[in-house]
């Protein structure tokens, strides 16, 4: 014999008319929870179909702009693609900083200057640029001796120059 449920001795309860009234009660309810269920369910939907890729493409535009290199024109000049392929992530395009060594809390020196660049030698900025900041108490600027022949470095320090330029 099987066990009454709790709705249903309370329906037993309430005898014949009311059962019918009871009964309605708890078809409304049953679909209210329905409703409820569904609601859920295009709530999640709506969220996997347009929250989920919108924060997917957030994310790798993120990525993206951090970890993609600084572009280069077509119509650059040999020196300003090594400026641009290799120094701009730091110090940008224009050599007063970059928003993302911001980022990593770097502080770049700042190439547009021109008192600064003016009292640096040519023999100082190509050590630089060989050997890295390491050596002379600048740990952030890495070396580019091994990437670089001294013949660009020489074209690398003389765009350098041209950047501390007033225009």
């Amino acid at each position: 014999m099987q066990q009454p449920t709790v709705l249903q001795v309370r329906l037993d309860n309430f005898g014949r008319r009311r059962y019918k009234e009871a009964a309605l009660v708890a078809n409304e309810t049953h679909q209210r929870l329905q409703r409820f269920v569904m609601t859920a369910a295009s709530r999640l939907r709506f969220i996997l179909i347009i929250v989920g890729p919108s924060l997917l493409l957030l994310t790798g535009s993120v990525f993206g702009l951090l970890l993609l290199p600084h572009p280069v024109p077509k119509t650059a000049s040999p020196a300003q693609r090594l400026y641009l392929t290799h120094c701009a992530e730091c110090h940008g395009a224009d050599g007063r900083g970059s928003w993302r060594a911001s980022l990593f809390l770097l502080r770049p020196g700042n190439l547009a200057d021109p008192g600064l660049i003016a009292s640096r030698s040519d023999e100082y900025l190509a050590d630089l640029v060989k050997d890295g900041g390491a050596p002379i108490g600048k740990p952030g600027m890495p070396a580019f001796g091994y990437h670089l022949s001294n013949e660009e470095i020489r074209s690398l320090v003389s765009y350098v120059r041209t950047l501390s330029r007033p225009r």
